[in-house]
């Protein structure tokens, strides 16, 4: 390989121990064999579980696996990593440049694109999941705007893959509603009663349109509510989903930073929702 992207994180978003990822992802199920999946991007600490599951219910025949990133606003363009491969505890994980390449080509045509240089965790932190689950497989990391663009994405991406014929699982990075002092967003002031509200409305109706699948309303949950941090990596899951045959998605499991790993004495005054969601394909 040419080049290859070190670590940018710092400990403390995952473990740089082999042993501690291998410890912290062996017990999670491997439920499904879901050609898409949602998955948030916090640290391990707090949305480790939830990530994990996420990936771990990707069919593990995938030769490629798409990990689309977020963290865009809808005017910026689309980012590429350049790189060869990603530096991870578990070691490189190949970029599948051949797909990369076709990719770029195609979506250049119509919309703008970057080489993306940025330490940004959306796909960073799921990286050591996607080597310990997929350990042959080559990887196609990008990050995606908020705009009804990125669901065309994730159809050119499926178009690729046919092409290709090669099995390709895609990964939407994103976590839900930001709330508190922290995010300048509390509409129901705070302690339980405004953690109850973001959990069964605020993110409630942003996961229900996720599985309704509808990517206009996706994008204007998103936007009205501030329910997804990283709109543009959902709409590009759904939009490769959909056009394999996907019909409605699966919520594998839903929680907080408040609540994550384990209840805690003193609620914080700011929160975060995490979802991990799939869909298997028909076709």
């Amino acid at each position: 390989m040419k080049k290859i992207r070190k670590r940018q994180l710092p400990e403390g978003w995952y473990p740089s121990s082999p042993e501690k990822i291998r410890d912290f992802l062996r017990p999670l199920p491997q439920e499904l064999k879901a050609d898409a999946v949602i998955a948030p991007h916090a640290g391990w600490f707090y949305a480790g579980k939830i990530a994990g599951r996420a990936i771990a219910a990707l069919n593990p025949d995938a030769e490629t696996v798409a990990v689309l990133g977020g963290h865009l606003s809808a005017e910026r363009p689309f980012r590429f990593f350049e790189e060869d491969g990603l530096e991870t505890p578990l070691g490189i994980l190949p970029i599948d440049t051949e797909f990369r390449d076709l990719l770029m080509e195609t979506l250049g045509k119509k919309y703008p694109l970057l080489w993306d240089p940025e330490p940004d965790n959306t796909i960073e932190v799921l990286l050591p999941m996607i080597a310990y689950f997929f350990p042959k497989a080559q990887i196609l990391p990008f990050r995606l705007p908020g705009t009804l663009a990125s669901f065309q994405a994730g159809e050119i991406v499926a178009g690729i893959a046919s092409a290709l014929q090669r099995k390709v699982g895609v990964v939407g990075s994103t976590d839900l509603t930001h709330y508190g002092k922290n995010y300048r967003f509390a509409p129901r002031g705070y302690g339980k009663p405004a953690l109850e509200w973001m959990k069964t409305v605020n993110d409630r109706a942003f996961i229900d349109a996720l599985l309704e699948g509808v990517p206009e309303t996706i994008l204007a949950r998103a936007e009205q509510d501030y329910s997804a941090c990283s709109v543009g990596a959902v709409l590009g899951a759904l939009g490769f989903a959909q056009a394999r045959g996907a019909v409605t998605g699966t919520l594998l499991c839903y929680g907080t930073s408040a609540e994550a790993p384990f209840p805690q004495e003193t609620l914080p005054d700011s929160f975060v929702g995490y979802g991990a969601a799939a869909w298997t394909c028909q076709s």
